[in-house]
This record gives C-alpha cells, sequence and structure tokens, in this order.
C-alpha cells in the first residue's frame, strides 16, 4: 500500500531515520549527492537511486516514480519518526475517499526550554506550524501522475512542497492532517546561516509568477519580511546618495542623517529580534548585528535575481 520515499544529502541522521522505520516498511532512499561521492550504507532492504545533485524536487520525483504502490510518503533524512509511526500512517491513509490526495504527519520540534531560539532553530520550529511540509507528507501516486509531482525548477528544499499542494487544491484534491508523529531535530546555527537563508526569496519569486501575488494568504503562509528588507536598503542607499552629493549640497548633509537614523533604527530592530539567548556574548553582539547589516540588500538582490530567473 505504501512505499516511503527519502531524498538524502548523506546526512549522518539518515541512519537514525532508517533505523526508527524499520525493516517491514518498503523504503527508497535517493541520493542526491553529486555523483563522485561514495555510496550509501544502507541496510539491505533499501533501495538506493541517484540524482546526481539536481535538488530535492527532483529527487523525491525520481523516488515515486520508482515505486509501485498506491502511496508514497516522504521524509526527510533528519526526521525521526516516533514509535508506530508506521501502523499510525496505515491508519491515516486507510479509508480516506479518492478526493484526498495527500495526508501531513505532525511534526514535533523539540527546543531548549527557558530561553528564545537562535534563527536557525526558529526557521526549523516554524515547520511544526507549516502545512503540506514533505518532512512526513504522504501523497496518493495517482495525484502525483496527473500534476506531474514536484516543481524541478525549485532548486531547494524550500516552496517545492507549497507548490505542489497548491497546484493540487486547485485541481479539486483536498489534503488533510494524519494522527502520526516524527520529530525533527532543530537546525545547528553558525555565523552564515543566516546569509544563506536569503537565498530562499529567489523561490518566492518563483512562487509569485506560478500562483501570484496572493499565494501566500491562499495556502496561509506568513508573509515574507521583504518589505522591511526592502525598506532598509532604500534608506541605506538614500543615506549613502546623499552623503556623496552633501560637499555641493548642504541641504542634503540633514536629509542624510535623517535617513542614516531611519536605517540604522530598522537595523537595530532587525538586531534585536535575531540576538540569540541571553546572556549575550560579544561574539553574539557582534555577529548578529554585522549579518543584520548585510540581510536586508542580500535579500533584495535575491529577490530580483528570482524575478528575473522566473521571467526568463
Amino acid at each position: 500500500m505504501i512505499t516511503v520515499v527519502i531524498p538524502t544529502i548523506g546526512r549522518r541522521s539518515l541512519t537514525r531515520t532508517l533505523a526508527a522505520l524499520g525493516s517491514d516498511t518498503p523504503t527508497i532512499v535517493v541520493d542526491d549527492r553529486p555523483r563522485f561521492c561514495p555510496e550509501l550504507r544502507v541496510p539491505g532492504h533499501v533501495r538506493v537511486l541517484r540524482t546526481g545533485g539536481r535538488g530535492p524536487a527532483a529527487a523525491r520525483n525520481a523516488g515515486w516514480r520508482a515505486a509501485r504502490t498506491r502511496w508514497v510518503a516522504f521524509l526527510d533524512d533528519d526526521v525521526v519518526p516516533q514509535p508506530g509511526w508506521t501502523r499510525d500512517l496505515v491508519t491515516d491513509l486507510a479509508g480516506l475517499p479518492a478526493e484526498v490526495a495527500g495526508s501531513q504527519g505532525r511534526l514535533i520540534v523539540p527546543l531548549t526550554e527557558g530561553r528564545r531560539p537562535r534563527d536557525a532553530e526558529r526557521d526549523t520550529a516554524g515547520l511544526a506550524r507549516a502545512g503540506w511540509v514533505t518532512a512526513d507528507m504522504a501523497y496518493r501516486r495517482i495525484a502525483l501522475e496527473r500534476l506531474g509531482g514536484f516543481d524541478e525548477r525549485f532548486p531547494r528544499p524550500y516552496r517545492e512542497n507549497t507548490d505542489l499542494a497548491l497546484r493540487l487544491l486547485r485541481a479539486g484534491y483536498a489534503l488533510v492532517k494524519g494522527r502520526r508523529v516524527s520529530h525533527h531535530p532543530a537546525r545547528q546555527d553558525s555565523f552564515l546561516t543566516s546569509l544563506r537563508a536569503q537565498k530562499l526569496n529567489a523561490d518566492d519569486a518563483l512562487m509569485r509568477h506560478l500562483h501570484g501575488p496572493n499565494w501566500q494568504a491562499t495556502i496561509g503562509v506568513p508573509p515574507d519580511h521583504l518589505p522591511h528588507h526592502a525598506t532598509t536598503t532604500a534608506l541605506a542607499l538614500l543615506t549613502c546618495a546623499l552623503a556623496l552629493t552633501a560637499p555641493s549640497h548642504p541641504k542634503a548633509t540633514p536629509a542624510a542623517l535623517l535617513t542614516c537614523t531611519a536605517w540604522l533604527t530598522l537595523t537595530a530592530k532587525l538586531t534585536w529580534t535575531r540576538l540569540p539567548p541571553p546572556p549575550h556574548t560579544p561574539e553574539d553582539l557582534l555577529r548578529t548585528t554585522l549579518t543584520s547589516l548585510v540581510i536586508p540588500p542580500l535579500a533584495c538582490a535575491h529577490r530580483l535575481h528570482g524575478e528575473l530567473r522566473a521571467r526568463r
């Protein structure tokens, strides 16, 4: 009835995911690392496919097309199915009417109590409230065939699940939530984590191109921070332009001070919301301040690149 498909980039956590599934569940692991990487070490009952690093959307497509069961359940390679997950999955899917194309599992993201989560932890925790997350999501194979599966123009593990859910809903299918439970560990934070995450703005541009400007409200996705970042970036550029013209235009100096104050105020607000839990070390303050200065223009640059790419 069900095949489990797990795209992977070779995380060590894959071993724990497979161990939690057990050997009685038909499982396909799709190795999405470059071709020159060594073969994965997996249990003998697990089938392995290789896609050569084309992205998670392509990896999931390869997995469900290789399956022959009516349902395909997708798991991420860092998700840990809880005891009884397979039994609960069968219960979730049994008897669903034909118009129901997908069933989402419940994700729990354990966080350290008593302190505010860091950027990466906060982003991961958002998966517990998000809709149709492929970290634990089962789809009818016939529905995937009808819509062509995941859109491989999404190169990262971001928005490809939302795009598929929107297309299924518009095709007349329904999506439901099940009772099975998986744990998704919070991702670790580093100096470059928040900067790398700005690439995701390009995928939001593709979503807007495919589903219109109101796609976030349609599916209940929280609005992004791009308006704040665009305002901050515009103030920074305007401050620089006024400062350059100040020597020949004395009236530009007061205007430059005003725009600089507004820019620093917005940057300070962003820094405060992103500060890691107290007590704050000098390294925490320096890292958060520096990345908060860079994030707005970087987010705008990636969004502009995404808009141009979507138009092409």
